[in-house]
């Protein structure tokens, strides 16, 4: 794992954590408890700051980056990251299923209780409502998320990448 200083900011991250031995963490990139980064995985906060809450996973390929002096990234609790998604300088709440190749671009929202599908495409400044699936190029909504999905899929997900990651450690 490279986990690198830059420009005077460490990277800090949280009690146990699992980071994969080819994850990247560089600079001011700060990660709450119980995340995982895993391989392949680069979260660069070195033109601006990544924070990320508890329970947060960032599965292999995924990009974490900003905007320089214009857009961090802030990512909330219970959120998954898939394989090779890219989360650019945006804002990720609570709760959250960001699906494998999707890509979250700079200034956007993403509210709790969301999923972006596979392969999505959520534009510049996009505002993804609470409680909703995301899909398509440039994303949409296609439907609201019941609580069985929330519990089934986010919840399951988020949880899975603990268990995963105590294997690892």
């Amino acid at each position: 794992m490279i986990i690198k200083e830059l420009n005077g900011k460490e990277p800090q991250i949280g009690s146990d954590c699992f980071i994969a031995e080819t994850a990247v963490i560089i600079g001011d990139v700060v990660l709450g408890d119980q995340c995982s980064i895993w391989y392949s995985a680069v979260l660069r906060g070195d033109v601006h700051y990544i924070r990320m809450g508890n329970k947060v996973n960032v599965q292999d390929n995924a990009t974490i980056h900003c905007t320089y002096e214009k857009s961090p990234t802030n990512i909330g609790n219970n959120v998954s990251i898939g394989h090779n998604a890219i989360v650019h300088g945006c804002t990720i709440h609570d709760n959250v299923l960001i699906g494998m190749g999707a890509i979250v671009m700079d200034d956007c929202i993403i509210e709790s209780n969301s999923i972006i599908a596979a392969g999505a495409v959520v534009t510049k400044g996009m505002h993804v409502e609470s409680g909703c699936i995301y899909a398509g190029m440039p994303a949409k909504k296609i439907k609201d998320i019941s609580p069985e999905l929330v519990s089934g899929e986010i919840n399951r997900i988020a949880n899975n990448y603990i268990k995963y990651s105590g294997w690892y450690k």
